[in-house]
């Protein structure tokens, strides 16, 4: 598998995934039967939560292991997109609650 630096195509895979996350939530928590005034705020404080993780910004530590994920996409078979640090899942999960929550008609 080849690692390869592309921040054009990692940043767009990266607000599709983003965007993906914060609609699954919302979707699990209108399952749920979340009254509509809460939706929002609950699928932000999830989705930010998340996002936090991803992007390595919450210590993880297992039976004394630290975790450290590092986003990368696969583009084909033999290809990983990465951006070169961590992602930034988190700031993208604002544009993604924009367009699933305040819809131009």
């Amino acid at each position: 598998m080849k690692l390869t630096l592309d921040s054009s195509t990692f940043n767009d895979l990266q607000a599709k995934f983003t965007a993906e996350i914060v609609t699954r939530i919302k979707i699990k928590l209108q399952e749920a039967g979340i009254e509509p005034d809460r939706l929002e705020d609950l699928t932000a404080g999830i989705a930010l939560s998340i996002a936090g993780v991803i992007d390595d910004l919450a210590e993880i530590e297992a039976d004394g292991v630290e975790v450290h994920p590092y986003l990368t996409f696969r583009t084909d078979d033999e290809t990983l997109v990465h951006w070169g640090e961590n992602a930034y899942t988190y700031e993208q999960v604002y544009g993604a609650m924009r367009k699933l929550f305040h819809r131009s008609p």
